[in-house]
């Protein structure tokens, strides 16, 4: 479908905004973009006064099925989190449950204009189908953990991720990929780390990775390797294939230097590392090495929504306050780690961005409302004053995927109705 959005605000490449400008898709791709209508016909006519179009969302790190965990294990730190709530709630998951937890993300992200997310899970299968069935992009990632010293290989879980590699990578037309995960140090032994870096390379692939998501963390690393997790990581590989390590809270002086050598994204997640007490990656810091920096949420579990903006406003000004820098991480950053970074992270290198020729993947806001007024600048108003539901429209690959309030691939009240119900079935089990 040719489609058209006429006298619409346009966030151009270089995140400057374009004032009534048209801009217009067709085959998936951005077609036109302009401050004159281009002399064609048009399957659909989108009036945009009032409204802002941006590039979509990249959510860089994100558990999809946690949705069935939203509100279940607050108030607490992340170890006694995880293994007094988290983990023993997980045990009891099944295809079911994980396919229906990922739809229901899924459609909480398009709400919020989320187009493409990296995911760290299992039971790859369902969630596959769900991101198929959505219509959005992810990189999903079987995440791996290994307690032994015996061959990583020969586990289930390297089976199931070198399959789901072999089954799902770069279909859906190119919307989905694959990826492959490590959970973390603290739960992979040197064999495992080693072994999924050597099989990344024989792939070209990519690996997400927990990392220095806390104090504890880092310690007890040093402790058992000599070695911080980016230097264990590094070490042993990992960062020898292009790597999004997500969290990276408390980098020690010398991860700096590896991260910014071997091109490593930073996917940060400024409100679950507050909500767990985690602490604060230092953004301005990272900025300044020139590491590239991207948005996460992480899990519902731990967030508790996927509100892309709320995410960009803490992002902008945690890392001011707590290091004292209110000068960095500006807007414009801001808005190049919520898209074309988190875009460069995932390898998707024809998105992330408004440029003709670039995947259609983009986001409609209503920007005609009292909070965003005055208008000094677009850009800051966009990520110190919006709202998540200023969202009216978000298109991937040129798809109307949800359109004021009414999605287009996702059976709605089905898939809250069978959430909640197996939520109640975990639970009465635990």
């Amino acid at each position: 479908m040719k489609m058209i959005f006429k006298n619409i605000n346009i966030l151009d490449e270089n995140f400057e905004i374009m004032e009534g400008g048209y801009l217009a898709t067709e085959s998936g791709k951005i077609s036109y973009v302009g401050e004159k209508k281009p002399n064609e016909k048009f399957d659909r006519e989108i009036e945009g006064r009032g409204k802002l179009i941006i590039p979509g969302f990249v959510n860089s790190h994100c558990h999809l099925p946690m949705s069935l965990l939203r509100g279940y294990g607050e108030s607490m730190n992340l170890q006694d989190w995880l293994f007094t709530k988290i983990f023993p709630f997980e045990e009891h998951l099944n295809g079911e449950a994980i396919y229906y937890g990922t739809l229901l993300s899924l459609a909480e992200a398009i709400k919020f204009g989320i187009t493409s997310t990296s995911d760290m899970y299992y039971f790859m299968d369902e969630i596959a189908q769900a991101v198929t069935e959505s219509g959005a992009k992810a990189n999903i990632s079987r995440s791996v953990s290994h307690f032994d010293n015996s061959d990583f290989m020969s586990s289930f879980r390297a089976k199931e991720m070198i399959d789901a590699y072999e089954k799902y990578h770069d279909t859906a037309d190119g919307r989905l990929k694959v990826d492959m995960s490590l959970h973390s140090e603290y739960t992979t032994t040197p064999i495992a780390v080693r072994q999924l870096a050597e099989y990344t390379k024989t792939i070209n692939g990519r690996v997400q990775v927990h990392v220095s998501e806390t104090e504890k963390e880092v310690k007890e690393c040093i402790q058992r390797h000599g070695m911080t997790p980016v230097e264990y990581l590094n070490f042993h590989g990992v960062f020898d294939v292009p790597t999004t390590a997500a969290h990276c809270v408390w980098l020690q002086n010398g991860d700096y230097d590896i991260l910014k050598e071997k091109n490593v994204t930073v996917a940060s997640n400024p409100i679950s590392n507050l909500k767990l007490a985690s602490g604060v990656c230092n953004l301005g810091k990272l900025l300044d090495r020139g590491i590239n920096v991207a948005i996460g949420t992480d899990g519902v579990a731990s967030n508790n929504n996927l509100n892309f903006v709320e995410e960009m406003k803490i992002f902008a000004i945690s890392s001011k306050m707590m290091y004292n820098t209110p000068e960095k991480v500006t807007p414009i950053d801001t808005l190049k780690a919520a898209t074309i970074n988190g875009a460069i992270a995932q390898g998707r290198m024809s998105t992330g961005l408004i440029k003709e020729g670039y995947c259609a993947d983009l986001v409609v806001m209503d920007i005609d409302k009292p909070y965003m007024k005055p208008v000094h600048s677009v850009q800051n108003n966009l990520v110190y004053s919006a709202v998540g539901n200023d969202v009216e429209m978000t298109i991937v690959d040129g798809n109307i995927l949800y359109e004021k309030g009414e999605y287009k691939t996702i059976d709605i009240e089905k898939i809250t109705f069978k959430a909640e119900e197996i939520t109640k079935e975990i639970l009465a089990k635990i």
